[in-house]
């Protein structure tokens, strides 16, 4: 355990007021779900069933859920209502623990990769280009050089965000004129990041998900140019979700997966929003770690995700 493992009360505090919606929505959909029952029985677990799908967990992680608890409390013969929440929590929480990689210890690089390259995938809207700016403070925070590429050269309005929060946060922001070629911008920002001995370069890229082959070739173009600069490049494709949308965001998850080796999720919006569920779906779904989230509008609310806390958050203690 390194030093950033420590979950500090403020962090918890910001965690669970961001998921403070998600929890109460999930809390009084159980209080109905078990009226008038005094132990879980096939009613109450059918009754269950449904309140993990409409809070957005997913159909197929829901079934896994549901089957762990049905073995529980097969095995455990009688379990009360009131103790249902303390076994929903539990199993959630060994389900993502054994589905995904071990939680990230805070905003932390390999050191034997410099500068450690992430390229940023996800549709307009959802808070990537913001992300960007908050992981670039996290980064800086903790001492490292940080630049970032301004690589969706489609939206004027997307190069002038990332500017903004490269003059807020005092990292450099290399850019082009609109409509320059992507994997070019990228190109240049690594080469520049090299030749300044930044620990971490943050490529922001193009939303669009209209037509994934194009989205792939594009993709692929800018990770091959990027090789030429730092041979393993990027390190880290990061996706970021918007958690407000809930099972769209699975869609969005599907597509990228598919056009990309995505190997990293960050979920969004989780603030203002009840659908918090559905980053226990997308974990346990499709395998790729969720290492951050979003948890409000401030420069400090992007947290990184750690199953044990963000279950107990939901779920209490």
């Amino acid at each position: 355990m390194g030093i950033f493992s420590f979950f500090s009360k403020e962090k918890k505090e910001t965690l669970d007021k961001g998921l403070s919606k998600t929890k109460e929505n999930v809390f009084s959909k159980i209080t109905r779900a078990v009226a008038g029952k005094s132990k879980v029985d096939d009613e109450v677990l059918d009754n269950l069933e449904e309140v993990l799908i409409t809070s957005d967990v997913g159909v197929d992680t829901t079934l896994k859920i549901i089957s762990r608890i049905e073995k529980r409390v097969a095995q455990d013969k009688y379990v009360t209502t009131q103790e249902l929440t303390a076994l929903l929590r539990d199993e959630i929480a060994g389900l993502l623990t054994e589905n995904n990689t071990e939680d990230a210890e805070g905003f932390t690089l390999p050191e034997d990769k410099t500068p450690y390259v992430i390229m940023v995938v996800g549709v307009n809207g959802v808070g990537k280009t913001t992300t960007i700016g908050k992981l670039a403070y996290q980064f800086k925070k903790v001492g490292k050089n940080v630049y970032l590429g301004a690589a969706d050269t489609f939206r004027a309005a997307a190069v002038e965000q990332l500017v903004i929060w490269g003059e807020r946060v005092g990292v450099p922001v290399i850019k082009q004129k609109m409509g320059s070629d992507p994997a070019s911008v990228a190109f240049d920002t690594l080469s520049s990041a090299k030749a300044n001995n930044a620990d971490v370069v943050i490529i922001d890229t193009a939303g669009r998900l209209h037509n994934k082959i194009n989205l792939m070739n594009e993709l692929t173009k800018i990770k091959n140019v990027m090789k030429k600069v730092v041979p393993d490049a990027p390190h880290e494709v990061l996706l970021v979700l918007d958690g407000s949308t809930g099972q769209n965001a699975f869609e969005q998850a599907k597509q990228f997966t598919a056009a990309t080796e995505v190997n990293a999720l960050a979920v969004t919006k989780l603030d203002g929003t009840a659908k918090g569920g559905v980053v226990i779906g997308i974990s346990d779904h499709f395998r790729i770690p969720v290492k951050y989230i979003g948890l409000g509008e401030g420069i400090e609310d992007l947290q990184v995700f750690r199953k044990k806390e963000f279950v107990n958050s939901l779920f209490g203690e």
